[in-house]
C-alpha cells in the first residue's frame, strides 16, 4: 500500500472520529449537522474549525470546576438567597400578578430584592458620566467586568480614575475578557497592575485565533461600587458607545444604574468570576456585601438578577425570556442587535403573536455582519406571517438588549437573542418589576421606531431569490454564529 492511501485512509478514519465525537457532545440538531456538513465537506479545514471552536465544554472540567467553585465558595449567601427572595415575593405576590409563576421560577437560584433605585442609561453619553461620578465616589472598592475594553479616550480616562483610587487604597478588581479586550492584554494591562490594580482576563487566550476555548467569552458588563452601586446593561467600554459627532456610526445602546439590595447579586456573580480567573478565594464578607438597611435606601424598585454561561446547568437566561413572552397578555417589546432565536424562542414569539399579544421587534438596519445579517433576516417571513412586527433600525446600529412586557416587566443586561448568548457566553440580565421603569424603556422604544423602517410581508416576499438562498444557506450554520 503506497503511502498516499495510507493518508487517504487515515483522514477518512480522523473525519469518522470526529463526526463521532460531534454526535455524541453536540446536543442541538442544528448544530450537529452544521458540524457535521463542515467535516465532510470541508477538507481539513471543516475538522480544524469544529476542535477550534466547536468542541463542547460545557460539561467539560474547566467549567465543572468553575461552577463547583461558586457553590462552595459563597454558602452563607446562598442561603440569605433563598430566605430573602422567599420573604419578597410573598409581599409583593399580588402586584407581581400574573407574572408570578416567572418571579418565583427565578427566585428558585437568584436574589430577589425590593429596595432598588433604577436609572436607565441611554446610550454612552449618558452611561459614562454618571459611571465616572460613581467610580470617583468610591470608598473600599471598585470591581469592574467587560468584554470589550479599549484603549481610547473614555478608556484612558476610566483606567486613570482605577488608578488614582488604587493609589489611594481603595480595592480594584479589573476582569476582562481576553478574546474582545485583545487590544489591552499588554501595555495597557501591565500599566494598570503597576498602580496597584488587580486585573485578570477571564481566560487567558494563549494563541488568540487558534484557542478553542475563544468560543466561549465573558459578555459580562458590570461594575460595582462599595457593593451598593452596581451597572449592567449592553455598553462595553469604548468611545464608539459615545455619539459625540466624531463618530462615523451613531451607536444605540441601554443600560442600567442600580442603587440598592440587587448589586448583591452582581457582586456574587463578580466575584465567583473573579476567583476563578485570578485563583484566589474572596469568600463571604460584609465588606462586600454591606448590611443594607431597608430604611436608609430610597428605592423601591423589585429586581432579579439572572446570570448564565457554559457554567450553567440549564440556560436560565433563554427560560426566562421564553417565560416571560409566554405570560404576556397585551404587548412585548424586544431590541436586540443579533437575532438568531433558538427554536423555543421562535416558537413562543410566533404562539404569542398568534394568541394576539401585540409582538414588536427592533433590530439594525443593517447588521455589522453580512452573514449574521443573512442569518437572522431568514426567520423574518414566518414571524411576519405570524403577525410579528418587525422594524430595521437606520439612524445607526441598534446594540441595546432589551425587552419590555406589558409595559410592567423589563429586562436589560447582555444577551442577545441568538444561539452565542444562550449558549457559548457568559451573560447577565437584570428584570425590574416596574411601570416606571417599564415605561421609561417603551418610550425609547418608540423613540426608536421614528427612525426605523417597519419590514412589511408583502415586500420581505419581493425579495430576489438569490438574497433569500443566501439567507437560507446561512441559517444552516446560524447556530454556529
Amino acid at each position: 500500500m503506497e503511502s498516499l492511501d495510507i493518508l487517504i485512509i487515515a483522514y477518512y478514519l480522523i473525519v469518522l472520529g470526529v463526526c463521532v465525537e460531534i454526535l455524541i457532545n453536540t446536543y442541538t440538531p442544528s448544530k450537529t449537522l452544521a458540524y457535521i456538513f463542515l467535516v465532510l465537506f470541508v477538507p481539513v479545514g471543516g475538522i480544524l474549525f469544529y476542535l477550534s471552536v466547536g468542541v463542547n465544554y460545557r460539561k467539560r472540567s474547566l467549567y465543572n470546576k468553575k461552577l463547583k467553585f461558586d457553590k462552595a465558595a459563597f454558602p452563607e449567601f446562598e442561603r440569605q438567597i433563598h430566605e430573602f427572595s422567599k420573604e419578597v415575593l410573598a409581599r409583593k405576590q399580588n402586584e407581581i400578578d400574573y407574572y408570578y409563576p416567572l418571579a418565583t421560577h427565578i427566585a428558585a437560584e437568584n436574589l430577589s430584592s425590593l429596595k432598588n433605585e433604577l436609572v436607565p442609561l441611554i446610550n454612552g453619553e449618558n452611561k459614562f458620566p454618571e459611571l465616572i461620578r460613581s467610580l470617583k465616589s468610591a470608598k473600599h472598592h471598585i470591581h469592574i467586568e467587560y468584554y470589550i475594553y479599549e484603549d481610547d479616550s473614555i478608556g484612558t480616562e476610566i483606567a486613570d480614575i482605577l488608578m488614582d483610587k488604587a493609589r489611594e487604597g481603595v480595592e480594584v478588581r479589573f476582569i476582562y475578557d481576553d478574546f474582545g479586550s485583545s487590544s489591552i492584554r499588554k501595555l495597557f494591562i501591565k500599566r494598570l497592575q503597576a498602580a496597584g490594580v488587580q486585573a485578570f482576563p477571564f481566560y487567558k487566550i494563549r494563541s488568540i485565533w487558534f484557542a478553542n476555548r475563544m468560543n466561549y467569552r465573558n459578555h459580562r458588563k458590570i461594575v460595582i461600587v462599595d457593593g451598593v452601586c452596581g451597572y449592567v446593561g449592553g455598553i462595553n467600554v469604548s468611545d464608539r458607545y459615545i455619539n459625540s459627532g466624531n463618530n462615523q456610526l451613531y451607536w444605540r445602546d441601554t443600560h442600567l444604574k442600580i442603587t440598592g439590595q440587587a448589586v448583591m447579586h452582581l457582586q456574587y456573580v463578580f466575584l465567583t468570576d473573579w476567583n476563578f480567573c485570578s485563583k484566589q478565594k474572596i469568600e463571604f464578607s460584609p465588606a462586600y456585601f454591606p448590611v443594607i438597611i431597608p430604611s436608609e435606601l430610597k428605592g423601591d424598585k423589585l429586581v432579579q438578577m439572572v446570570a448564565a454561561g457554559p457554567d450553567s446547568d440549564h440556560s436560565s437566561i433563554l427560560y426566562t425570556m421564553v417565560q416571560a413572552i409566554a405570560l404576556s397578555r397585551k404587548e412585548v417589546l424586544l431590541t436586540t442587535p443579533y437575532f438568531i432565536p433558538d427554536k423555543s424562542l421562535l416558537d413562543m414569539l410566533k404562539i404569542a403573536a398568534f394568541s394576539g399579544v401585540r409582538i414588536r421587534l427592533l433590530v439594525p438596519g443593517v447588521s455589522d455582519s453580512i452573514f449574521v445579517n443573512a442569518a437572522s433576516s431568514s426567520y423574518y417571513e414566518e414571524l411576519l406571517e405570524a403577525g410579528v412586527e418587525i422594524y430595521r433600525y437606520n439612524k445607526g446600529f441598534v446594540h441595546a438588549k432589551t425587552i419590555v412586557c406589558d409595559k410592567y416587566l423589563s429586562f436589560v443586561g447582555t444577551t442577545n437573542l441568538d444561539h452565542r448568548s444562550f449558549d457559548l457566553n457568559f451573560e447577565i440580565n437584570a428584570l425590574a418589576y416596574d411601570h416606571e421603569i417599564a415605561a421609561s424603556l417603551a418610550s425609547s422604544f418608540e423613540e426608536d421606531l421614528d427612525n426605523s423602517e417597519q419590514v412589511t410581508l408583502a415586500n420581505w416576499q419581493r425579495r430576489p431569490v438569490y438574497i433569500k438562498l443566501f439567507e437560507r444557506l446561512m441559517r444552516l450554520f446560524s447556530s454556529l454564529m
